[in-house]
């Protein structure tokens, strides 16, 4: 599914950064070593390259990573690329000033684990920011996030606070906001987001 999206003609998510991602990158310490999960065409990351950021972008999209680096040679910037399930991907520990997930779901069991591995992996000031779609969005007219079979998929903030025990939490709050990224995110949505920290 993936391969064939990013195959289109244009960024499916657009090429500008996340919103929330945008207003809160600051957070990551200076210069750090930042993780992109689920990265895909490369928009965040790219904009965090440009920061300067050292950065790394993993998703088991090979298609979707190839116009990432691509993004970034236009962008004049370098990052790092990953293919790369999740499912099956140690994050490792204490290596990462920064990780950024934004829209990556994945089933529960997956999630909790991978979060897991989220809160072992930043380093000690390390920052993690989150934005997904909450189950809410299914009454919302925008696009975007899990289809409504898949309820399971969505986040709320009481899972990702015991999900990520052991972070300090900055800003967590469930919104309704307008999302404007490529075709696939648009519209009045409903998400999470969190800007969460590892304790020094």
């Amino acid at each position: 599914m993936w391969d064939q999206r990013y195959n289109e003609e244009g960024f499916a998510y657009g090429s500008d950064p996340n919103d929330f991602l945008k207003s809160e990158y600051f957070r990551i310490p200076q210069g750090g070593r930042v993780l992109c999960l689920a990265e895909g065409e490369g928009r965040n990351a790219v904009f965090l390259a440009k920061q300067g950021y050292a950065v790394t972008a993993i998703d088991q999209s090979s298609v979707g990573l190839e116009k990432a680096k691509n993004h970034a040679i236009e962008n004049g910037v370098e990052i790092s690329t990953i293919v790369a399930d999740l499912a099956n991907y140690d994050l490792g520990s204490e290596i990462w000033d920064g990780i950024v997930s934004i829209s990556a779901h994945v089933p529960p069991g997956l999630r909790k684990k991978l979060h897991g591995q989220v809160v072992n992996s930043l380093n000690k000031g390390g920052v993690f920011i989150l934005e997904a779609y909450t189950e809410r969005h299914i009454e919302m007219d925008g696009i975007g996030g899990p289809p409504p079979s898949q309820k399971e998929m969505f986040m709320s903030l009481k899972e990702l606070k015991s999900e990520l025990n052991g972070l300090d939490f900055a800003f967590g709050a469930e919104v309704e906001r307008n999302i404007s990224e490529g075709k696939y995110h648009q519209g009045e949505s409903a998400v999470v987001q969190i800007v969460a920290c590892k304790g020094g």
